[in-house]
């Protein structure tokens, strides 16, 4: 006796089973015809898939576009000037409420694991208590990794450095940095070292915002895959957008390449704010800032897609789509080749699960019974049409529900209604 079968479901790797949930584990995968269960959800060939994880999101920011203006120029550091701005009026109540909304959003499309930056440069740390309240209240559904981000520069700003210590003591996960916005390029490789230490220190990972520049010269990423080996954090650093290798020389970068690699480093590049944010100072060609991400993956170095912003001082769009954010990727990155785009569905999936260390995550027998049904029959499939959530389980949990998105024709001589799922050499 289950607590809940999904049935029929079409898995990632096109395989079609049953999938039966005790309690908040997955305790049986295959042919379940004559299993009883507390609940059925019939998935009738829908792509079933491990939630989508976002390892890269400011959730302290998050939905405040427009508070106190608007990011008039659109660059980066606007965005970073209005945030300094909005911190001095908001409250605690105020970033948990706009926080609570957007994991409301993040559960109804399958987001179910997502690592924040919170700031640190705040001497109240307001937004590290708010996020750990959210954090709690969450913990049911989402799975949320708090990022002690000095975003004024962990030596630039005089208490940076002491408020990011405070935030780690206080239950932040990771320790996170902003090296290339520092006063020089020295202070940028100096902060990577110390940030590093403190990390292997307490045993934590580490996330930085790494050479988020036009500047081909930001080579921060070299310190981070020295100091990465160098204290035996393997597997535990993110490179989070790794903009400046667009505009890097192809020597550098054959260089740069084999180092990230040896060091295990993860790299998260953020397509949506990268070809936004980047090249504002060109006029044409124009830089679209997104790392060399074809290259990193054929290197064997873990990359996945982040979503960065929605709705506040830097990014004015976004729903919480991770398929939104793997759709611009694999536009911008050329990634069309039906495996590329495979890929790219398990850049919102898969590889930043392992980027933030999630173990008990994925579609096998003893992991955590979180998933989500698409409209969709493969995942190539659901990125062309950023299908729809029409079953998001949590923990064993139905906790969202969407209808089809079918719509009802009224044209002679045409079917009554048009689905936009498409089988070559079928009616989709």
């Amino acid at each position: 006796m289950f607590d809940l079968i999904v049935k029929g479901g079409t898995l990632p790797d096109g395989k079609v089973a049953d999938i039966g949930i005790t309690g908040e584990k997955i305790s049986a995968i295959g042919r379940l015809d004559a299993a009883q269960a507390g609940q059925i959800v019939d998935a009738a060939g829908d792509l079933v898939s491990p939630p989508f994880v976002d390892p890269h999101f400011h959730m302290d920011a998050t939905l405040s576009y427009g508070l106190p203006r608007i990011n008039a120029s659109g660059t980066l550091l606007e965005g970073i000037g209005l945030w300094g701005e909005l911190k001095q009026v908001m409250t605690q109540d105020d970033v948990i409420e706009r926080a609570l909304k957007y994991c409301d959003w993040a559960a109804s499309m399958g987001l179910l694991a997502i690592r924040s930056h919170v700031d640190t440069c705040d001497d109240r740390l307001l937004g590290v208590e708010a996020l750990l309240e959210v954090r709690n209240q969450v913990k049911d559904y989402i799975d949320l990794q708090l990022v002690a981000f000095p975003q004024d520069g962990f030596y630039r700003d005089p208490t940076a450095r002491a408020n990011t210590i405070r935030a780690l003591d206080m239950g932040v996960d990771v320790v996170g940095g902003i090296p290339h916005f520092e006063r020089s390029m020295a202070d940028g490789a100096a902060s990577v070292t110390e940030l590093c230490e403190i990390a292997a220190k307490r045993g934590l990972q580490v996330d930085m915002h790494c050479d988020e520049t036009d500047d081909p010269m930001s080579r921060h990423i070299e310190t981070l895959a020295f100091e990465t080996q160098r204290l035996g954090l393997q597997g535990r650093v993110a490179g989070s957008h790794l903009t400046s290798m667009h505009s890097m020389d192809n020597y550098y970068v054959s260089k740069l390449l084999p180092l990230i690699a040896e060091a295990q480093i993860n790299a998260i590049p953020n397509p949506l704010i990268n070809i936004v944010l980047q090249g504002r100072h060109d006029t044409y060609p124009k830089r679209r800032g997104l790392t060399r991400v074809k290259e990193m993956l054929a290197m064997g170095i873990n990359v996945g897609w982040g979503q960065d912003c929605v709705l506040d001082p830097w990014y004015s769009l976004g729903t919480a789509d991770m398929l939104d954010v793997a759709f611009m990727g694999l536009h911008v990155a050329q990634m069309t080749s039906p495996e590329d785009m495979r890929t790219c569905f398990d850049m919102v999936t898969v590889n930043n699960a392992k980027t933030m260390g999630l173990t008990d995550y994925g579609l096998r027998v003893g992991t955590k019974a979180s998933l989500v049904i698409l409209d969709a029959s493969n995942p190539v499939e659901a990125l062309r049409l950023r299908a729809a959530r029409l079953c998001v389980i949590a923990k064993g949990r139905v906790i969202s529900q969407t209808p089809r998105g079918d719509a009802a024709l009224s044209i002679a001589g045409r079917p009554p209604m048009s689905r936009r799922r498409h089988t070559p050499g079928g009616d989709g």
